[in-house]
């Protein structure tokens, strides 16, 4: 193991330390009555999700599979970056930081796109733009609610790109390529006008990510996976049942245009974050973890009970947020953090059940 890849349980580490300190945030945030560790971690809850977690992890997968030294200096300039929200250090240190961890992902992924010119190498180069575009809004003041349409779309677009490259064996037509950039074409417009003009670009980009969706409910390889068993089929669940969700996040941003507060900010940010990020990760896990970490991990069917109370206790959220029914949204988003804890416990322990047998960590290529 070189020097730099024994980086990767502290980043790691680092990065889940940012997912509890932003799910604590947010329980608090959404009303739960919970000790306060400090005022201004309530207004870091999106960032340590989007990108103290999120970013950093998605930074640590992609150096580890570079395996050069100079990739993990994003992961590494992100969690610290977080590390200083955390600590409610006031200033542009954290968002500074994290604007530099996010040039850093940029960096890797156009070595990457160098190395294999693809569309889906493209994409996700296109989302770790998206994350750049946003953190550096951020750093110039711009509120939150005015940046997360930017880092939704770095994770949309990560994970569509990623899902284009593992779904190649279905040889898309020239015609689906099209229409496949045609739309992220769509989602970046959107994007753009959302700068000036919030209500109109934020409809667009909700016409982008329903389109999105749909493309990838009709070609994404998952379709296939269904007919198998064990792992395939979890992960191929996982996925549709995901792409659901990023089309309900496309609809509210479509119907509703700019909020920037209440039920329907709630709704529509937690669709998608929620309901469609962590589904992907989900899925991913069993794959991702024993890659990053050079562990296995043994696949256990009980990996369903956090899927589905995932999107059960979602529902229940996105039900209270439009209906006003203030309990459901309340105890909706309880339920959401015990999910995502349950989710840890269960990752940890089939990891703990799996032989310590190291793996080679995988080379991009």
């Amino acid at each position: 193991m070189s020097n730099a890849s024994r980086l990767r349980f502290p980043l790691l580490g680092l990065g889940i330390l940012s997912l509890l300190f932003g799910i604590w945030s947010g329980l608090i945030r959404l009303g739960w009555n919970l000790p306060w560790l400090r005022p201004a971690l309530l207004l870091a809850h999106g960032p340590l999700m989007a990108s103290g977690f999120l970013g950093a992890v998605i930074g640590l997968e992609r150096a580890v599979a570079l395996d050069s030294r100079w990739t993990y200096a994003g992961p590494i300039l992100t969690v610290l970056g977080a590390l200083f929200l955390i600590a409610g250090i006031a200033g542009p240190w954290g968002p500074g930081l994290i604007v530099l961890g996010s040039a850093g992902l940029v960096a890797a992924l156009l070595f990457i796109l160098r190395l294999q010119p693809a569309l889906f190498t493209l994409t996700m180069s296109l989302g770790a733009v998206c994350w750049l575009v946003g953190n550096a809004l951020w750093l110039s003041s711009f509120p939150v609610f005015r940046v997360v349409l930017w880092w939704m779309a770095f994770l949309v677009l990560t994970i569509a790109g990623e899902r284009v490259e593992l779904s190649r064996i279905r040889q898309f037509s020239g015609t689906s390529k099209l229409f496949f950039i045609l739309i992220v074409v769509l989602y970046l417009i959107g994007l753009v006008i959302a700068i000036p003009n919030a209500d109109i670009g934020t409809r667009v980009a909700g016409v982008g990510m329903i389109a999105l969706a749909v493309w990838l409910l009709i070609h994404d390889i998952a379709w296939l996976n269904l007919k198998q068993t064990g792992l395939p089929r979890f992960m191929a669940v996982c996925l549709l049942s995901g792409y659901v969700w990023l089309g309900v996040g496309g609809i509210l941003a479509m119907v509703s245009g700019e909020v920037i507060a209440g039920l329907g900010y709630d709704a529509l940010l937690h669709a998608v974050f929620l309901g469609f990020v962590f589904a992907m990760i989900f899925g991913h896990a069993p794959v991702i973890f024993p890659a990053v970490l050079g562990l296995k991990m043994a696949y256990r069917s009980s990996f369903y009970i956090h899927l589905l109370l995932l999107h059960a206790t979602l529902a229940l959220r996105v039900a209270g947020d439009l209906s006003l029914w203030m309990p459901g949204r309340l105890w909706g988003g309880l339920l959401n953090a015990l999910v995502l804890l349950l989710f840890l416990g269960n990752t940890i322990s089939a990891m703990a059940a799996a032989k310590k047998q190291p793996l080679r960590p995988p080379k991009f290529r």
